[in-house]
């Protein structure tokens, strides 16, 4: 196994999640040789998984605009507010 590296990409939401995701991806793979436990490390590397969104400048006043919702909702919009530097969507 020395010099010996196997790559899986996985989604996960900790660091302990991507190591057990990634081991199970290579769990009983014939061409995996076998993973020594005891000194063994597992590299776990972050990359932002790129992603694209469209939002129509119409929808965003309107959901800005909203008053209510959850308190999740109501903080978004807040934060949203405060890095527009207003408490609220300009009209125009």
């Amino acid at each position: 196994m020395d010099g010996v590296d196997h790559t899986v990409q996985v989604t996960a939401s900790t660091l302990y999640e991507a190591v057990a995701l990634g081991m199970a991806a290579l769990r009983g793979k014939e061409w995996v040789a076998g993973i020594p436990e005891g000194m063994s490390a597992v590299k776990v590397s972050v990359a932002d998984v790129p992603v694209g969104h469209c939002v129509k400048l119409g929808d965003f006043k309107s959901w800005l605009a909203r008053d209510g919702g959850s308190p999740r909702d109501r903080s978004q919009r807040y934060r949203v507010r405060e890095i527009l530097g207003t408490l609220t969507f300009p009209s125009t």
